[in-house]
């Protein structure tokens, strides 16, 4: 138990939760440029630029109208900071998704992105335009994200549902075939 208690300490002595932190919340492209999830929705508005903006909404500092407080950089920190989840996978977004959809857990005002720096609060001007979004609009957001959080998942595309597996083989059924298990060993 000592020793568990000792290890403990080193390890977060060290500094080591923090480089776990930074790591898992931010990536390293091959051009050695550090991405941060409040880059990140420049990035998703060059790659879908017709994804709704929702930024006419007025900041509480200044007054006047906070433009790159947008819908993008919302649901990014929505999903990284109050939910906690991990921005590299797929499902993690369809979670957040779901969120706004209302199908999964409950959004609370009170801790929405935006509540605290906006005169009103975008959670639902913002939940209004991820319902308006068709599932193959939905779907794209969710591998842009996945891809510049995780751009060795770009090499892996999600299956097309409108394309049946072609058969390589006669449908007609063939008897078995003896030894088979013998080609098991």
């Amino acid at each position: 138990m000592l020793t568990l208690i000792l290890v403990s300490v080193i390890v977060l002595g060290s500094g080591a939760d923090k480089l776990i932190h930074r790591n898992l919340f931010s990536i390293q492209p091959a051009s050695a440029q550090r991405i941060t999830p409040g880059d990140v929705w420049q990035l998703v508005y060059q790659q879908l630029p017709d994804f709704p903006r929702e930024n006419k909404y007025i900041s509480k500092e200044n007054r006047k109208v906070a433009e790159s407080n947008t819908l993008a950089n919302r649901l990014i920190r929505y999903h990284i900071y109050t939910k906690g989840r991990a921005p590299i996978y797929r499902l993690d977004w369809k979670l957040t998704l779901a969120d706004y959809l209302g199908a999964n857990e409950i959004m609370y005002d009170t801790t929405y992105p935006g509540n605290d720096a906006l005169q009103k609060n975008p959670i639902e001007g913002d939940r209004k335009a991820i319902k308006s979004l068709t599932r193959s609009q939905r779907d794209a957001l969710v591998q842009v994200l996945v891809n510049i959080f995780n751009p060795a998942s770009q090499n892996t595309l999600p299956p097309n549902p409108d394309t049946a597996p072609s058969p390589t083989t006669s449908t007609t059924p063939q008897p078995p075939q003896r030894g088979g298990a013998e080609l098991l060993k």
